[in-house]
C-alpha cells in the first residue's frame, strides 16, 4: 500500500506563488502516473497536472504557464510549483498515483487559500 504526504499548502497573496510537495513511501512509485487534483467548495474535483514516469507533463487549462510539476524518483518526490496565483486557485490540492484504471491512492491533501 502507497501512502502519499502533502505539505507546502498556506496563504497566499493573489500573484504570489507557493510549492507544494508530496511524499510517498515504498518504492516502485515511478511506475505510476503522479498527478494533482484541486477541489474546491462548489466545484467537483478536477486534475490540475500530472506527470509519467517518463516525464510527459499534462496541465489543466487554467494551470498552463503557471504551474509546474515535477517528480523526483530518487527520493521519492512529487512537486507542484504555482506561480502567478489566482483567488480561483483557492482549493484542498492533493497528491494522486494513478495507472491505467484512473487513480489509486490519494493524499489527505493540503490547503492552498489564494487571498488578499
Amino acid at each position: 500500500q502507497v501512502q502519499l504526504v502533502e505539505s507546502g499548502g498556506g496563504l497566499v497573496r493573489p500573484g504570489g506563488s507557493l510549492t507544494l510537495s508530496c511524499q510517498a513511501t515504498g518504492s516502485g512509485l515511478s511506475m505510476y502516473t503522479m498527478g494533482w487534483y484541486r477541489w474546491a467548495p462548489g466545484t467537483q474535483r478536477e486534475l490540475v497536472a500530472s506527470i509519467t514516469g517518463d516525464g510527459d507533463r499534462w496541465f489543466e487549462d487554467s494551470a498552463k504557464g503557471r504551474f509546474t510539476i515535477s517528480r523526483d524518483n530518487a527520493k521519492d518526490t512529487v512537486s507542484l510549483q504555482m506561480n502567478s496565483l489566482k483567488p480561483e486557485d483557492t482549493a484542498v490540492y492533493f497528491c494522486v498515483a494513478r495507472n491505467n484504471n484512473g487513480p489509486r491512492y490519494w493524499g489527505r491533501g493540503t490547503q492552498v487559500t489564494v487571498s488578499s
